[in-house]
């Protein structure tokens, strides 16, 4: 697919003509600009929307600059976009320092390894760093702020997106939109044979907005099993009243008519993955694990474990002498401290291809006692979504596998090299995008089996082997999400390989809780739901899987996962039928 950067110029030819007066420097133009990419326009303003190319009140771009071509799947670029809007959002806008430019960049960044022309992206601190753009600074941030407060963005751009493909969405796939408590009463009664949720919004809720294209989205895939409802509760004050809702966005789900889940907050990846559970649920799933009393495993809002501390920077760099010095490696610690000083809206992605090749050379380069300075600035990087999207789509991922193989093909890998490395690959699932990798990729799959299996065997350490448990529960636990949705996941193989290495870790587990309470929710998610007849229920039965738990209640008497997997996934839930 072709990808294109639409070019506008806000000052309407202004800029050409009085910049070398006001700002001592040529300025071509005040840069507006978005991603074209198959007959759509993807613009940050007040939010991430997706217009016709052009139909916006701006008009027809200056430029239209061809970018390159990516190869991604169209569906693997949209589930990007959607980790992205917990970053991009109407509240984070800032005219120079986030704001369409860098969402171009960084999403160009994304699909073709390399951002937007640098005069384009540069051009806002040019501004800056004249006299004439620092006096005007706060009157500009000021009439920015007014203009989100008015129109939810800078420039007011709507999406028009549902308009793109040129047809109106079918009823069953359409979100229903309601305009009082009778009507959503109705639709409600109408949904009481399959699952349904209630987007609540207002017309003065700029991150409700930012979530309309998703919700749009996740109703074209899922509206036949999932009835999405949306109404605005500025204009239906009785279903405000009725349902008790006084801040927006909102959201309340059901399955046959029975309210489920309530919870508020613009939170896109929560909102995605509560529908693709009710459509899951939709399709019937009869499996007996379903009947027993397992909450810690059929939880809906569980989250992968990430290991997001960001220790100084400067020492941990300074251990690398002059490599230290390094642009890539610096390009990433400004990143890093950007990001927890300031917040994801003000960090800038580094120069990803440089860093790559940094730590490639840096695997065979640099003595062992110190690669673990270079992995853990790359475990601080990968909490972003941007930066663990990009690693996701890497070409054979590259990078990732070079690493996991170096760590697992040495025997006497440093305890710090080994620690950070684990906990590097748990931040791989920070994007929605790594976890399919990991489960149907086979040389990734493979390295990152390998490291946590040969982790548990480390008794000496028990970060070690907590790290190891938290890296395995996040494999499991996307495993476990994509059984749900009746697809495959990790083949049989590979789960009776982890199912048997965490068994073993659990019987040898003697001090810490912390590891064998991880330890025991990962084999848990490796067993829940899985097929009735097959080897991997074969393979617990034959090694006591039940046995082994239950005899940690001796030694770990306050864990209450060794009678939930024990007794109830592993008791009642392997009983022959």
């Amino acid at each position: 697919m072709d990808v294109h950067l639409l070019v506008y110029d806000l000052s309407g030819g202004l800029a050409r003509q009085m910049s070398m007066g006001m700002l001592g420097f040529q300025l071509d133009a005040i840069y507006h600009t978005s991603i074209e990419l198959e007959g759509v326009e993807y613009v940050y303003d007040g939010g991430i929307n997706s217009i016709r190319p052009g139909s916006s009140h701006l008009g027809r771009p200056l430029e239209r600059i061809l970018l390159g071509k990516t190869e991604l799947p169209l569906e693997v670029i949209v589930e990007y976009l959607d980790s992205l809007r917990e970053i991009y959002t109407p509240q984070a806008y800032d005219l120079f320092r986030h704001n369409c430019n860098n969402f171009s960049n960084d999403f160009s960044t994304f699909m073709l390894g390399k951002g937007i022309p640098e005069h384009i992206a540069n051009m806002p601190q040019a501004v800056l760093d004249s006299p004439f753009g620092r006096m005007l600074q706060p009157q500009l941030e000021q009439m920015v702020q007014q203009r989100k407060a008015q129109q939810g963005g800078l420039l007011g751009i709507q999406n028009n997106q549902h308009q793109v493909n040129g047809s109106a969405s079918s009823p069953s796939t359409a979100v229903v939109e309601v305009p009082n408590l009778r009507a959503l009463n109705a639709a409600l009664e109408r949904a009481t044979n399959k699952s349904a949720i209630i987007f609540f919004t207002s017309a003065t809720c700029p991150p409700c907005k930012a979530l309309y294209p998703l919700y749009n989205e996740l109703a074209a895939e899922y509206g036949e099993k999932v009835a999405l409802i949306k109404v605005d509760i500025s204009r239906a004050s009785d279903v405000a009243q009725q349902y008790i809702v006084t801040a927006t966005p909102t959201f309340m789900s059901f399955v046959h008519g029975k309210q489920q889940e309530h919870w508020a907050g613009a939170d896109a990846a929560r909102l995605r993955g509560t529908v693709k559970l009710l459509a899951s649920m939709a399709a019937g799933f009869s499996h007996p694990h379903r009947l027993l009393h397992l909450p810690r495993l059929s939880n809906p809002d569980s989250k992968p474990v990430l290991f997001t501390k960001v220790p100084p920077l400067p020492k941990l760099l300074s251990k690398l002498g002059p490599t230290a010095n390094d642009a890539a490696i610096q390009g990433m610690k400004h990143f890093i401290e950007a990001r927890s000083g300031e917040g994801p809206a003000m960090a800038t992605l580094p120069n990803l291809p440089a860093f790559s090749n940094f730590v490639v050379t840096a695997l065979a380069d640099l003595p062992r006692e110190l690669l673990f300075t270079v992995v853990d600035i790359f475990r601080c990087g990968l909490i972003d979504p941007r930066l663990s999207g990009y690693y996701a789509e890497e070409h054979d991922h590259k990078t990732i596998v070079t690493l996991l193989e170096a760590v697992n093909g040495d025997p006497q890998t440093p305890y710090a090299l080994r620690l950070v490395t684990l906990q590097m690959a748990c931040n791989l699932f920070s994007s929605p995008l790594f976890p399919e990798q990991v489960l149907g990729q086979a040389t990734l799959r493979t390295a990152i089996t390998q490291l946590i299996s040969s982790s548990f065997l480390d008794d000496s350490h028990n970060n070690i082997r907590v790290a190891a448990a938290s890296l395995l529960y996040n494999v499991a636990h996307e495993n476990s999400r994509e059984r749900q949705r009746s697809k495959e996941g990790l083949p049989e193989e590979d789960q009776i390989e982890l199912a048997a290495s965490v068994l073993e870790a659990i019987s040898q587990e003697q001090s810490s809780n912390e590891a064998l309470h991880g330890m025991l929710l990962a084999l848990g998610l490796l067993a829940y739901c899985i097929p009735v007849e097959g080897e991997l229920i074969d393979l617990l039965r034959t090694m006591d899987a039940q046995g082994t738990i239950l005899a940690k209640k001796k030694a770990f008497p306050n864990e209450p996962l060794v009678t939930e997997i024990g007794a109830e996934l592993l008791g009642k839930g392997l009983v022959r039928r």
